[in-house]
């Protein structure tokens, strides 16, 4: 007899976590359950990420990045509080070296007022004090800045969730969908199981989950890989906050930046190159049907044809450290090659639709009994008990609809 579930959530990263725990505070007498694939939660994007808790400084005004993450770090840090996880709002500097540079932090800096941030401009006589290490001519500090172990985040909601009576399994990967007036089945590697309503926070596989269910689908995920360094213990404290590099405005990714994490030590990263295997962690990742499905989109030849220049220069640092080094030199001289010590990488789903657009901003598809969350960009994991809470409101709303 297959086990019928009021909801299913497909997915055990942050943003899954967060709105499997906060459907189950909404609707106490529903069963729930959580499928993960892997053998622990926050694998994928969560556990690879820079455990950063972001305050919103680059994201348009009035746009769900904005809304979610300036919700999300109060959150996020609330959450932490309640439930004895370490966090530390060390603060971030965003760094110009130059004067194209300044010109973007000036924008920046009006742009973190209109997202209503608490942020302070700082000459280069005023980097300097307080990061003596750190070269540049001017700098935003973004006070609400944190840090966080992400995974701990996400092993607190998993307990959370289960004590209000949820279930989750691991180890359940799910191999096909099948939806009918009444509800859908889900075939998984351990069994079949049925719901009155799906919910897919499937990350890297989002499109193909989409798919599944024979949802019209004009994007692809393409991945793309973010590689990291870590500096070696004696440089720990090379800086007091998160030093970021003012970002290129037409570019989706933040640039090369020092990181502080809250186990003390140090990180370099990430740099942006495209990744061949959607979930490929290691220095070479190849899969052949993660490749197949890249080359038959046509959405994918326009960002390569629009990002080639961009994407060879990437290329080629992630091959060459001395390359790699002189973007984290530009600001932090100090910093030596023998100091890039190895670091896992991490994978960013990025949308893509037909035409070449990258999604900025988040995106969901639904049919009559799921809700797809089909881009959950950073500041996901900072964002994610907004972005939990949306979903939920979303589906009790009946905007996807629940004929149960």
């Amino acid at each position: 007899m297959t086990d019928t579930y009021d909801y299913l959530i497909v997915g055990g990263g942050i943003v899954g976590l967060s709105t499997a725990w906060q459907l189950q505070q909404r609707c106490p007498d529903k069963r729930i359950v959580l499928l993960e694939k892997e053998d622990q939660f926050a694998q994928h994007q969560t556990g690879h990420n820079s455990g950063v808790i972001h305050a919103g400084v680059y994201y348009a005004p009035g746009s769900l990045k904005a809304e979610f993450c300036r919700e999300g770090v109060n959150k996020t840090i609330r959450f932490c509080e309640e439930h004895g996880i370490n966090y530390d709002q060390c603060g971030k500097l965003l760094v110009a070296t130059n004067a194209v540079e300044h010109e973007r932090m000036l924008a920046l800096y009006e742009r973190c007022h209109q997202n209503q941030l608490d942020v302070e401009l700082l000459e280069a006589d005023e980097l300097k004090t307080r990061e003596p290490n750190i070269q540049g001519v001017g700098a935003i500090l973004v006070k609400t800045t944190g840090i966080v172990d992400y995974r701990q985040v996400c092993n607190k909601m998993a307990e959370r969730f289960r004590e209000l009576g949820g279930s989750t399994q691991l180890n359940t990967r799910v191999t096909g969908l099948k939806e009918t007036p009444d509800s859908i089945q889900i075939q998984t590697n351990q069994g079949t199981l049925a719901c009155r309503f799906l919910i897919c926070c499937s990350g890297l596989m989002a499109d193909r989950m989409t798919r599944m269910l024979g949802i019209p689908t004009d994007f692809q995920i393409v991945p793309f890989r973010g590689e990291y360094y870590r500096l070696p213990p004696e440089k720990n404290q090379i800086v007091k906050h998160l030093i970021y590099p003012i970002p290129d405005p037409e570019l989706p990714f933040l640039g090369v930046h020092l990181t502080r994490m809250i186990d003390g030590s140090v990180t370099v990263g990430p740099n942006a190159v495209q990744g061949w295997k959607r979930e490929g962690y290691g220095k070479i990742n190849i899969s052949l049907r993660d490749i197949w499905d890249m080359v038959r989109f046509p959405g994918f030849w326009r960002v390569l044809k629009e990002h080639l220049g961009t994407g060879l220069v990437e290329t080629k640092n992630s091959w060459w450290k001395p390359g790699y080094l002189k973007l984290v030199q530009k600001y932090c001289p100090s910093v030596q090659l023998s100091d890039l010590q190895p670091y896992p990488a991490g994978i960013r789903a990025q949308a893509v639709l037909n035409d070449g657009t990258l999604v900025h901003d988040f995106l969901f598809a639904e049919s009559p009994r799921s809700l797809h969350v089909c881009n959950a960009p950073s500041p996901a994991a900072t964002s994610a008990i907004p972005i939990g809470n949306h979903i939920v409101e979303r589906i009790l709303a009946g905007q996807g609809t629940n004929k149960s």
